[in-house]
């Protein structure tokens, strides 16, 4: 059972002349009043009754008092809190007359419900930081975003180059009617050089003909002399005469070792926009596959926050933020601020019943009176301050003296509602 406070009686503690006050069990306990009256005086003492010397005024007697301050708080479990003298010596005494001290009281009573705002006016990171603490996931949810934010990135740099590789792609121009690989100059010099060695041969053949032609000459005008010579030139010329060699145009060769810069140029144009089209749909692939990384991420993140024990319904963790509701904590109301709040609080010590919050009066009635339901159904206590003297205040301060709040409707009641 969580520990509440049943009364407080503070006197000469900083603007507090003397103070009772018996807080609602459960729900809010407004103290209302002008400016400079002592509310937050009656703050302070309890924070200082129950948390020790680090919240000790730096200042505590009332200015212009002979008597030295007294603070005691009666809590619910029986045990009485006493402070007394200039020093605030502590007296902690429980139901069965034992005495205790600091260490006892620390037991139960969380630091940061003496001091609620601290916690509503840390920055995002710090309070996702305690939701983390509290429920013992914050390394492994930390590493999830990390990874899932390394994964998106890389994602959007992949998807960027994809499609600055497809627009690439696209502007190139095709060629039809080229080879698909780029030709090779080497092999049309060789078909030239073996041609032009297939015509040296007849060339040769030409001269050895041309030759024996003019030895038949020579045998004509000597017939006479030597018919035996003339006869052998001739039948050496016929036989010769016989196989006339036929040449080889390399015409063509010639006009393809000519072009075969430009054909080149084409081919590769051609291979450049099919590298950069398949470059493009790798990288699509690679794209998509990393998107299923960060939804697997995100998927982990989601089952890693709805297994752990979190403290209100609908609170989250997403990005190193509070998440409520689906709002973060600027798009929250100011009800739901002091909901989480107050849950995050009571999560960190759940012997604690109780939560401080100073100055209110920011909050409209009905916010007041939202955050009073949630409070009810949640069984917690809440005591607050408010420059008002409207019916919602519990306990007006006066010039440091708690005064009954004569404006209260007293057949006023907030029924409990779902928050």
């Amino acid at each position: 059972m969580s520990v509440k406070i049943n009364t407080l009686e503070f006197e000469n503690v900083k603007r507090i002349k003397a103070v009772q006050l018996a807080p609602a069990k459960n729900g809010l306990t407004v103290i209302g009043g002008d400016n400079r009256q002592g509310k937050t005086s009656v703050l302070d003492a309890i924070a200082w009754a129950l948390g020790g010397e680090k919240f000790r005024p730096s200042s505590p007697k009332r200015e212009g008092s002979v008597t030295e301050p007294h603070l005691k708080v009666t809590l619910d479990n029986g045990i009485i809190v006493e402070r007394s003298g200039k020093n605030g010596a502590l007296k902690v005494i429980d139901p069965a007359g034992n005495k205790g001290g600091q260490t006892l009281l620390n037991s139960f009573v969380e630091q940061l419900a003496l001091d609620l705002p601290k916690f509503l006016n840390s920055t995002g990171k710090e309070k996702a930081d305690t939701l983390l603490k509290i429920i013992g996931v914050g390394d492994k949810l930390y590493q999830l975003e990390r990874a899932e934010k390394t994964t998106y990135d890389r994602r959007t740099e992949v998807g960027r180059i994809a499609d600055q590789k497809a627009k690439f792609a696209k502007e190139l121009p095709v060629y039809t009617g080229v080879p698909a690989q780029p030709v090779s100059a080497a092999e049309l010099i060789q078909s030239q050089q073996e041609i032009m060695a297939f015509n040296a041969e007849n060339l040769r053949k030409r001269q050895q003909r041309d030759y024996y032609k003019s030895q038949l000459e020579v045998a004509e005008t000597a017939l006479k002399q030597a018919q035996e010579r003339y006869d052998a030139a001739l039948n050496n010329f016929k036989l010769a005469d016989m196989d006339e060699p036929e040449d080889k145009s390399t015409e063509e060769l010639e006009r393809n070792i000519a072009e075969i810069d430009e054909i080149n140029k084409k081919v590769r144009a051609n291979l450049d926009r099919e590298r950069a089209e398949q470059e493009a749909e790798d990288l699509r692939d690679q794209y998509n596959e990393l998107t299923h990384q960060i939804e697997s991420l995100r998927q982990e993140r989601r089952e890693l926050l709805e297994g752990a024990d979190l403290p209100l319904e609908g609170l989250s963790v997403e990005n190193g933020e509070l998440i409520y509701k689906g709002q973060k904590w600027d798009c929250m109301s100011g009800a739901e601020q002091l909901i989480v709040g107050a849950s995050i609080v009571r999560k960190l010590n759940p012997d604690c019943g109780f939560v401080l919050l100073d100055k209110l009066e920011q909050l409209d009635s009905k916010t007041l009176e939202e955050f009073g339901k949630w409070l009810e159904s949640e069984n917690l206590q809440a005591i607050t301050t408010r420059v008002s003297k409207g019916d919602e205040c519990s306990v007006i301060i006066e010039d440091g003296i708690s005064v009954e709040n004569n404006n209260k409707f007293t057949t006023k009641q907030w029924t409990a509602g779902s928050f």
